[in-house]
């Protein structure tokens, strides 16, 4: 099977990864199913790189109906050691603004009755969550963006629903409370089980609309919108950071087990 150390999941109309050279599909099966859809896997500056777009090619799957385990296992077993995903995300707060990137080093999970662990039978871990983004793969994103001339915040909470519909005005403003900066309904199941594969994970939440606290709601028309200009800056973004992404690893990631399993 071919091996591919960095791996991009793609988000909300990130379906594809437009600088890889010599694409093919890879079927990849695991003890939980299958992945999202085939997986791609390709040549960028020397490397190669495995793309998931974690919806399917067509945006086929919901949420809270992705097989997260599965896309998390696939992507080990093809060798990803580092994962990056450009995601589309809300905004909590006035001053990130639609069109606008933030890397978040925190979340709030508000999901439930998902899998979310590799290690429900058999064995027992319980991996630390402290600090659940990579720092490492997370400040060459902010860099990458930051040097392209991106809106880019450093640092932030993202609070994770469980969807696919949007927060009532109560709720958004509830999350406002609590200092959360963004939205979104996948990054802490996908972050806890790539923790637990000892995957590096760094996530760039794309801003494509402020929450329901606002006066507008929310509505699908306008986040496709502002998506589409931010996807192109997406692919960008992870094309400059692809070359900075160091050989080896300086960050705790690949020990994320050590002192997890009972």
């Amino acid at each position: 099977m071919e091996q591919a150390g960095i791996a991009i999941i793609g988000g909300t109309g990130f379906y594809n990864l437009n600088i890889l050279e010599n694409p093919r599909n890879v079927d990849v099966n695991t003890p939980y199913g299958r992945p999202s859809d085939a997986i791609t896997i390709g040549e960028f500056n020397g490397l190669k790189i495995a793309f998931l777009p974690r919806h399917g090619k067509k945006h086929s799957i919901p949420p809270h109906k992705i097989n997260f385990r599965a896309n998390i296992w696939a992507l080990k077993q093809l060798g990803a050691k580092r994962i990056i995903t450009p995601d589309v995300v809300g905004s909590l707060q006035e001053n990130i603004k639609p069109g606008d990137f933030l890397i978040p080093d925190q979340f709030i999970d508000l999901t439930n009755a998902r899998n979310n662990t590799f290690y429900d039978s058999g064995k027992v871990a319980h991996v630390s969550m402290a600090e659940p983004f990579c720092p490492e793969l997370s400040r060459i994103a902010f860099e990458s963006g930051k040097s392209l001339g991106y809106g880019m915040h450093k640092k932030g909470t993202v609070v994770v629903v469980q969807g696919p519909r949007f927060s009532s005005k109560a709720e958004s403003r509830l999350y406002r409370s609590w200092n959360a900066q963004i939205i979104n309904m996948e990054v802490s199941t996908e972050c806890i089980l790539a923790r637990e594969a000892e995957i590096c994970y760094a996530y760039v939440g794309m801003i494509t609309d402020y929450d329901t606290f606002a006066d507008k709601t929310v509505n699908v028309t306008d986040v496709m919108g502002i998506l589409e200009q931010n996807s192109n800056n997406a692919n960008n973004l992870v094309k400059d950071a692809i070359p900075k992404i160091p050989q080896n690893r300086g960050c705790e990631c690949g020990e994320a087990l050590k002192n997890a399993v009972v």
